[in-house]
C-alpha cells in the first residue's frame, strides 16, 4: 500500500498541515486504519476507496480514534486523486460521515464545500480560564469550543494546560482574534485526539468563518492559522456552507509493508 503524505495549505514542504493519504482498492480493517494512524502519529490519516466516477468514500482517523470531519486531510486526498490517479478532474465529491464534501480545483488552489457548525454562546468559566491562561472575551460552542481573544497577539502567546483542555466541553479547542493583516488568526489544540496543536484545521474554520463573517459582515474572508508551522485559507460563508480554498504540495510517497 502507498501512503502519500501532503502538506495541506501551504504551497511550501514543512509548511501547513501534513496528511498521510492512503487510496485504498477496498476498506480494511478498522483497527489495521487506526493503527496506521497511530504510526503516521500526524494529525490525521486519510483512507478512501474510489465508489464510482469522481465520487470516493473517505474516512479520517486521528492517532488516538477516527474523527466525523476533517478539513485539510480532504484537501490533501483530493490532491492526491486529481495529480496521481484522475489527472483529468477538476472536482471530486467525497462521501463521508459528514455528508457529501466536494472539492474542486481552481487553477493552483483546491476548494472544499463543507457544513458551518452551528454556534451557541457559553459562559465564560474559571475552567476555561485556567485552561488557556488567559481571558476570553466571548466562548461558543459547536462540535468544538471556541475562545475569541482581544487581539492576535493574544492568539500567539496561548499556552494551553492540556489536562485542563481535556476536561472542557468540545472535541477541540479553538482561540481566534481579528488579525491587522487578514481577517482573523486562529489556533487549535486537540489534546482529545492525540494531537497538542493542530498546525491548520479545516474544521476548526466551519467553525471559526462563520463567526467572524458575522462579526466582520463579510462573506469572503482571508483567515490565518498561527501555529508553528502556519497555514493560510481563502474562505467564503454562503448558505450555511464554508468553502476554504488553499495550496497542497508533495512531502512524500511511502511504501507500507502491510
Amino acid at each position: 500500500m502507498k501512503c502519500y503524505v501532503v502538506d495541506a495549505f501551504s504551497d511550501k514542504i514543512f509548511k501547513g498541515n501534513p496528511a498521510a493519504i492512503c487510496v485504498l482498492e477496498e476498506w480494511i480493517a478498522d483497527d489495521l486504519m487506526q493503527k496506521i494512524a497511530q504510526e503516521n502519529n500526524l494529525s490525521e490519516t486519510a483512507f478512501t476507496v474510489k465508489q464510482e466516477d469522481n465520487v470516493y468514500a473517505l474516512r479520517w482517523f486521528t492517532p488516538e480514534d477516527e474523527i466525523d470531519l476533517c478539513g485539510h486531510a480532504t484537501l490533501a486526498t483530493a490532491f492526491v486523486l486529481m495529480s496521481f490517479f484522475e489527472k483529468e478532474l477538476e472536482q471530486i465529491s467525497f462521501q463521508t460521515k459528514s455528508g457529501v464534501l466536494i472539492v474542486s480545483k481552481k487553477e493552483d488552489l483546491y476548494e472544499l464545500d463543507m457544513p458551518a457548525y452551528h454556534l451557541e454562546q457559553m459562559n465564560i468559566v474559571d475552567e476555561i480560564k485556567e485552561a488557556i491562561g488567559v481571558c476570553p472575551i466571548e466562548v461558543w460552542k459547536g462540535r468544538d469550543l471556541v475562545c475569541v481573544l482581544e487581539n492576535e497577539k493574544q492568539v500567539n502567546a496561548v499556552m494551553i494546560n492540556e489536562q485542563k483542555v481535556k476536561a472542557l466541553d468540545g472535541l477541540l479547542l479553538h482561540v481566534t482574534a481579528k488579525s491587522k493583516e487578514y481577517d482573523c488568526v486562529t489556533r487549535s489544540f486537540a489534546p482529545k485526539l492525540g494531537v497538542l496543536e493542530d498546525p491548520v484545521c479545516g474544521s476548526g474554520h466551519c467553525h471559526v468563518v462563520p463567526l467572524w463573517a458575522d462579526k466582520l459582515n463579510k462573506t469572503n474572508l482571508t483567515a490565518f492559522q498561527a501555529s508553528r508551522r502556519s497555514g493560510t485559507l481563502y474562505c467564503r460563508y454562503e448558505n450555511n456552507r464554508v468553502y476554504l480554498a488553499g495550496k497542497a504540495v508533495l512531502y512524500s510517497i511511502n511504501q507500507l509493508f502491510i
